[in-house]
């Protein structure tokens, strides 16, 4: 690749970061990056051929390295995410637990708070079904997975199906008997810290995407600019 071209590829990264970070629309990318729909075709383009989700697992891999533990875990917890989206979202649905109409984000961790995959379906997905599918999406890479920590709402026939598929134990965090009111539960809070995280990128506040992948993409980038922080620091 030529030198121009790199200059070209590392502004047109930096857009897309921007962007994710600040949350603002495509076509109001500030003059220094390259024309936006330049910007967004990479973004649409990395996202749809899962290029982002494979960078994602390759950090993750290294981060673990890093702390010492093995590049591939044992335990991961899982949770989803109800949020609103933007008019012209598609495959838009209501969750009638938490009064959102939009999508949802269901996303599998490792013990220590890395993002391992996430799947964004509509809204009204139980979170059972949208278990499955992210748990589909790791079975190649992370497949060392012994035991998940959920919640309530994935319990049924997810336990047997976790573990007739990655021969895994699903464990549903209960929650204490009598308990008022929000409290910070065992394991669980492991992945609610990382979509409060994830919460700091402003383009995330909302999913502002039309598409699927590419709202998983912007989900990625954040995921993939958090573990970069964490390595290098």
């Amino acid at each position: 690749m030529h030198g121009n071209q790199q200059l070209e590829l590392g502004a047109i990264v930096n857009g897309i970061l921007y962007l994710n970070a600040t949350g603002c629309q495509w076509r109001a990318l500030p003059h220094e990056y390259p024309i936006w729909s330049s910007v967004y075709y990479h973004f649409a383009k990395w996202s749809g051929e899962g290029i982002l989700e494979v960078i994602n697992t390759a950090l993750c891999k290294m981060e673990r390295r890093k702390r010492g533990r093995n590049e591939t875990p044992t335990g991961a917890l899982i949770d989803s995410q109800s949020i609103k989206t933007a008019k012209e979202a598609s495959e838009v649905g209501f969750d009638g637990g938490k009064k959102v109409k939009g999508h949802k984000r269901h996303m599998l961790t490792d013990t220590v708070g890395n993002m391992l995959n996430v799947v964004v379906s509509a809204a009204n997905v139980s979170d059972s079904a949208g278990g499955k599918l992210v748990i589909e999406k790791i079975l190649d890479t992370f497949s060392t997975i012994e035991k998940i920590w959920a919640d309530g709402t994935y319990r049924g026939g997810l336990v047997d199906w976790v573990r007739e598929t990655l021969d895994a134990a699903l464990e549903v965090v209960k929650r204490e008997k009598g308990q008022k009111g929000f409290k910070v539960q065992p394991k669980r809070w492991v992945v609610e810290r990382t979509f409060a995280w994830l919460g700091n990128y402003r383009r995330l506040s909302k999913d502002y995407e039309r598409l699927l992948h590419n709202s998983e993409g912007m989900i990625y980038l954040a995921s993939i600019r958090t573990m970069l922080k964490r390595i290098a620091a």
